[in-house]
């Protein structure tokens, strides 16, 4: 069994990206600018931006963060939306979720340019990822290719099921897995909760991906011998023993699922790092107008 090292990789890739940014500063060019716009005072919001921030430090990037309350209007977002768009400075910006429940989703992704949409939720981003074009690949499906990638874990000829048909990492990561590409060429399933027959299908997967937001979900009978199974989930649960009163745990019952995987993530220190990663890769894309000229 073989533990796919989100955190490590993330640190490697950190640095690469830094030398780049260094290089280009060197040159005489600006370096890159993401800003984040955070809404109200979710905690797990706080602390994935935080990581953000911190993760631009470490590669030499410039970072903004936007708090605005929990009260803010549709308008007043939008509003600081469209300052972001046409802000020359900044080259790529996320808006993060969840948002308040008085606040229009899809309305806000819209409204995002497309030039500057690095967390890829954009339809022109995710329109041109379906088709194989270059884009800004959503966050969390790059993560987890970027990681198979840099292990080596072939994704060619196998069976994959994707638990989970988010816009934001269940059907993208299917599609990305599905395509003609280094990593990719695999026959995916999605299983979601209508589907018919689920157990039986993830039995016979050769990769699990589980992006469903239930703690422990993925358990060791339906995971067969030699699996390569990558956990999205990141869920709190009660811990009176744990210092903060809870602890996170993913969406596979890593104790019981892991002496099965040929490869598996932990959680915490394997998908979530890579994420943030991600989120600077698409930038730099921005930055040197790689996808986007």
């Amino acid at each position: 069994m073989n533990v796919l090292d989100g955190k490590g990789l993330a640190t490697q890739i950190k640095a690469e990206i830094a030398l780049k940014v260094e290089a280009m500063v060197a040159q005489g060019k600006r370096r890159p600018h993401l800003a984040a716009v955070l809404v109200g005072d979710d905690p797990a919001s706080h602390v994935y931006v935080r990581n953000k921030v911190r993760s631009c430090e470490k590669s030499g990037f410039e970072s903004t963060l936007v708090r605005l309350p929990n009260t803010v209007t549709q308008q007043e977002l939008m509003q600081k939306i469209h300052e972001l768009n046409a802000d020359d400075t900044i080259d790529g910006f996320i808006v993060q979720l969840p948002l308040p429940k008085h606040i229009d989703d899809e309305a806000v992704t819209l409204a995002i340019d497309y030039r500057k949409d690095v967390d890829g939720f954009h339809p022109m981003n995710f329109g041109r990822m379906a088709l194989g074009l270059s884009c800004y690949v959503p966050a969390t499906p790059l993560g987890i290719i970027t990681m198979l990638e840099r292990y080596g874990v072939e994704t060619s000829g196998k069976s994959c099921a994707v638990i989970g048909r988010s816009n934001i990492v269940g059907t993208p990561i299917s599609i990305l897995l599905s395509r003609k590409a280094l990593v990719g060429n695999a026959t995916v399933t999605l299983v979601h909760s209508r589907s018919k027959g689920a157990a039986e299908i993830l039995k016979q997967s050769d990769i699990i991906i589980a992006a469903i937001g239930i703690p422990h979900y993925l358990t060791a009978d339906l995971v067969k011998e030699g699996a390569v199974v990558i956990d999205v989930g990141i869920n709190r649960v009660e811990d009176p023993a744990a210092k903060r009163g809870y602890r996170l745990v993913g969406d596979v019952d890593y104790g019981a699922v892991a002496p099965k995987c040929s490869y598996i993530t932990p959680v915490p220190g394997g998908v979530g790092p890579m994420t943030v990663t991600a989120l600077l890769m698409n930038t730099l894309k921005a930055a040197t107008h790689e996808i986007y000229k």
